[in-house]
């Protein structure tokens, strides 16, 4: 079966470079038949392995998608359950990439979109990644994030709510949240921009959402830019008010910042390289407790009463003109 699984494999990524075919035969011959494609046995532990990915995104989408099917193989052979990747990761970003959407090449969106679902069906896996939603004629499309499960369907759809000034020129904004359930932990997505909007993980928190998926398109920026230093933190600080862990991608086109996994607790747990590609491991417990600073009152302050214990009446109190 391995064996027919592995010929099954080389058949349809023959095109791939010789390290990367030489890299799933090693694997298939060191893990013998412990290796499985099997059905997922770690339906609601609340544990996840995830792999976050960064590659060179460009305005090439066969060569977006050729990294993407790569990573994924990497990321199977290296016992990853969900494989996640940046904004726009398949279709190139309209503005940086390239500057206009005429004579955009669709129908090869759509048919490489069919091809990662197959991926996913193959390796039996999770992939979420950014790409272009195309709507009708008369409506820019989406930046969105497609959820696909290992049975190579697509489940849902994020659509990027909060596009910057330079992102209306060629999108449309989203109006909905996303949740989805892999092995009984409640995950979320957002883009980019949404980062800077507080209230979307305030909605994520109270829809018990456990994990964020982040995809971020934060590369190619001049040398000095402020980005590589306010997005990680401003992260870090979403997580931690929040309580849920966080996987943040980007494109590591340079000049770019690298992917993290951040900790419940708001503590940088894993990191890449800046401006070069990478898949980061990372395990997701949400039966293992972190150091929750605000959790005493996180509910009381999300239902309107922001204060912690109970207020007295006093007339020092009501009196603030006077020591």
């Amino acid at each position: 079966m391995i064996y027919f699984r592995f010929q099954k494999i080389r058949s349809r990524f023959g095109f791939l470079h010789i390290p990367v075919v030489f890299l799933l035969s090693s694997a298939f011959i060191i893990i013998g038949s412990s290796f499985s494609f099997g059905q997922n046995t770690s339906a609601k532990s609340g544990k996840i392995t995830i792999a976050t990915c960064q590659f060179p995104i460009s305005d090439n989408i066969y060569q977006n998608y050729k990294w993407i099917e790569k990573q994924v193989i990497e990321s199977k052979l290296k016992k990853a359950e969900v494989v996640h990747f940046a904004e726009c990761a398949l279709s190139g970003y309209p503005g940086t990439d390239f500057h206009t959407m005429d004579g955009f090449e669709w129908d090869i969106l759509h048919a490489l979109t069919d091809s990662i679902m197959l991926l996913a069906k193959e390796m039996e896996i999770w992939i979420v990644f950014g790409s272009i939603h195309q709507l009708s004629d008369k409506n820019k499309p989406h930046n969105s994030l497609y959820v696909i499960n290992p049975e190579g369907n697509i489940i849902d759809r994020y659509d990027k709510r909060f596009c910057t000034s330079g992102d209306l020129k060629y999108f449309s904004p989203g109006d909905h949240f996303v949740n989805f359930e892999v092995n009984g932990v409640n995950c979320g997505l957002l883009i980019c921009y949404d980062l800077r909007f507080p209230e979307l993980y305030r909605e994520y928190r109270k829809s018990g959402t456990d994990l964020i998926f982040q995809s971020f398109y934060n590369a190619r920026q001049k040398k000095g830019s402020i980005h590589p230093l306010i997005m990680p933190v401003t992260s870090q600080a979403r997580a931690a008010t929040n309580y849920f862990y966080m996987s943040l991608t980007n494109s590591s086109a340079p000049e770019s910042w690298p992917c993290y996994f951040i900790t419940p607790d708001g503590l940088v747990k894993n990191i890449l390289t800046a401006n070069e590609p990478g898949i980061l491991i990372s395990e997701v417990d949400i039966n293992k407790k972190y150091y929750d600073a605000s959790g005493a009152y996180r509910e009381n302050a999300m239902n309107g009463k922001l204060n912690s214990g109970e207020t007295i009446i006093d007339d020092r109190s009501l009196n603030r003109k006077t020591h």
